[in-house]
């Protein structure tokens, strides 16, 4: 396949001399051949003309969810990949969110083969413990040389401090990454919103900042005792920042992740009782959200997710008692970021992350295999079931302002363009 992009503006190349320069890019069979101020096609050549298009290297996502194997209805590899590739993501990691739970390497091997010849990248992660039960360490080494990039029970606290310990020991004999969902359970009870003056308008129960806190800093400590590499995932509080920061000023190999939606989104939006607002971790406070985008800013926070959770309608149409957690983000976390931070800093979030995860960095460099993300920056519109590509349509973002539009995803050889 050779693909010829016409005038488009480089965003966070490898080379800063091309940063936000007008170019032309010739992909021939999957590598980059020229980069020039103009190229003409010859022979068969897809050529991709379209106005105010920019391009960067493709797009991470460190924590995606599908349904496959056990949820097929939500969303299946395929389509999830393809959702992926259509929203801008060349490589996803693969949260243990399905039935079973992938707690061996046999299951590390059969997702990667599930996702095998398509545009974007899975990079499946394996349990932290047999079935996600937080009892019995699972197969790691195993899982790890079959292709797991990190231990995580998804959504699950490690709620034995000991096994957490014995986890981070064991994982540094092979460079293992162990993920621990930043929630005590003893402290958040049977809580399904922030506790706050809206909770307790609402009357619905609370679950306190606290019970994040308290589980960052009970894992910082064991972390501080053990060494090793902790990944704490979708921190959502000012103190969880401040307490993150200064563990990484001790030295510790400490990274953590915020969800897009809790960047921007705050619990005043839960007084119509909307389950598409019912996340985990919930939405916080205007106060949490200037901290977590501070954190972002001077590097405490190290990656943005979409928390991509497809669900099935029957599990969100219902009191928001009994609505489960959890919203699709792949299709509109470029446009709440480039809305909320403008789109130099929006790339920059969306395509760092791989090094932490010992993936290898795309470089739009030429002679280098083309991973590479289309889009106009300036495309502005209101979020909607219609720029839905997941099976499952339970979106925070409906209806909500989106600046920036996904055009096309470049990878393996592969070309999606969007209409």
């Amino acid at each position: 396949m050779n693909t010829l992009l016409k005038s488009v503006t480089i965003v966070n190349g490898s080379t800063k001399s091309l940063h936000l320069k007008k170019r032309d890019i010739l992909i021939k069979n999957g590598v980059i051949e020229a980069i020039e101020t103009s190229i003409e096609p010859t022979g068969k050549t897809k050529v991709i003309e379209i106005n105010n298009l920019h391009v960067s290297i493709g797009w991470f996502d460190s924590g995606v969810s599908f349904g496959e194997p056990g949820y097929e209805e939500r969303e299946t590899i395929e389509n999830g990949l393809l959702t992926a590739a259509k929203s801008g993501f060349t490589d996803v990691i693969l949260n243990t969110s399905s039935h079973p739970t992938p707690d061996s390497s046999s299951d590390i091997v059969y997702l990667k083969s599930a996702a095998k010849d398509q545009l974007t990248n899975l990079h499946p992660l394996g349990n932290l413990t047999v079935k996600g039960d937080g009892e019995a360490l699972a197969e790691l080494y195993d899982m790890k040389n079959a292709g797991a990039l990190g231990f995580y029970d998804y959504k699950h606290p490690v709620s034995n401090a000991n096994l957490l310990k014995i986890a981070l020991q064991y994982a540094q004999n092979f460079e293992g990454l162990v993920f621990s969902f930043p929630l005590d359970k003893t402290i958040s009870g049977k809580g399904i919103v922030n506790e706050g003056i809206n909770s307790t308008k609402l009357g619905l129960k609370g679950i306190p900042a606290l019970a994040e806190e308290l589980q960052v800093a009970r894992d910082l400590f064991i972390l501080e005792y053990t060494g090793g590499k902790l990944f704490i995932p979708t921190i959502s509080t000012s103190n969880s920042v401040k307490l993150i920061a200064e563990a990484k000023k001790k030295g510790l190999e400490v990274y953590c992740s915020v969800a897009a939606h809790n960047l921007s989104i705050t619990d005043d939006e839960l007084q119509d009782f909307d389950t598409e607002y019912k996340v985990m971790p919930p939405l916080r406070t205007a106060s949490d959200i200037k901290a977590l985008q501070k954190g972002l800013k001077n590097g405490t926070i190290d990656l943005v997710t979409s928390d991509h959770t497809p669900l099935n309608i029957e599990l969100k149409h219902v009191e928001f008692d009994n609505a489960d957690f959890g919203s699709i983000g792949l299709e509109s976390i470029f446009g709440m970021l480039n809305e909320l931070l403008g789109i130099e800093e929006a790339i920059t979030l969306l395509t760092k992350g791989r090094s932490i995860f010992g993936m290898e960095v795309p470089k739009l460099e030429v002679g280098q295999v083309a991973n590479l993300t289309l889009f106009n920056p300036d495309d502005t519109f209101e979020f909607s079931e219609e720029h839905i590509f997941s099976s499952s349509k339970n979106s925070i973002a409906l209806g909500k302002k989106m600046k920036g539009k996904v055009m096309g995803t470049i990878a393996n050889n592969q070309l999606v363009v969007n209409n």
